[in-house]
């Protein structure tokens, strides 16, 4: 099983804010998408909700909801109350992988655990403001490399760069 981590953070090192999504980068959605269809996508129920209703669950992906609320339930999705079960259940995956989506408490709660791989980080130069924030992590456990690069344009607002890290 492949286990990697999908985010973009602002230059605090911001994800969200009142749980939503900060900026309008189509070229990373754009990334995020491509990357994660067809694939496993692990996700907080506050990052689930905050997902807009007609894209939910995310189209072409196997969607799994983390929450510790044991009613809890989404259509057509998959539920768990914490990430051991999540780990259990794909343990035999083999041919997609796992991509923790958020929010920050789930970032944390998988780099702490060591189970992430790989990661696809989006490091956008301009500051949102957040109140949700991606967690350090140690540079010296990884090697990286740059996959993408996004100058301002007419429709990306702030310039990016995709970085791809593997343990």
């Amino acid at each position: 099983m492949n286990v990697a981590l999908i985010v973009a953070m602002d230059s605090e090192r911001g994800i969200g804010r009142n749980n939503d999504l900060m900026w309008h980068l189509p070229e990373d959605m754009k990334f995020f998408t491509n990357s994660t269809r067809g694939h496993i996508v692990v996700m907080g129920r506050k990052n689930y909700d905050s997902i807009p209703e007609k894209y939910r669950p995310l189209p072409g992906r196997e969607n799994v909801i983390l929450t510790r609320n044991k009613s809890f339930s989404a259509e057509n999705c998959k539920v768990f109350h914490d990430l051991q079960s999540i780990l259990d259940h794909y343990s035999a995956e083999t041919e997609r992988t796992l991509f923790i989506i958020g929010g920050g408490e789930i970032y944390r709660l998988a780099l702490e655990a060591g189970i992430v791989d790989e990661m696809y980080i989006t490091y956008i130069n301009k500051n949102y403001g957040a109140d949700t924030f991606f967690p350090e992590f140690d540079l010296n456990q990884w090697q990286v490399q740059t996959i993408k690069q996004q100058p301002i344009d007419e429709h990306h607002e702030a310039s990016f760069s995709v970085l791809h890290y593997t343990s």
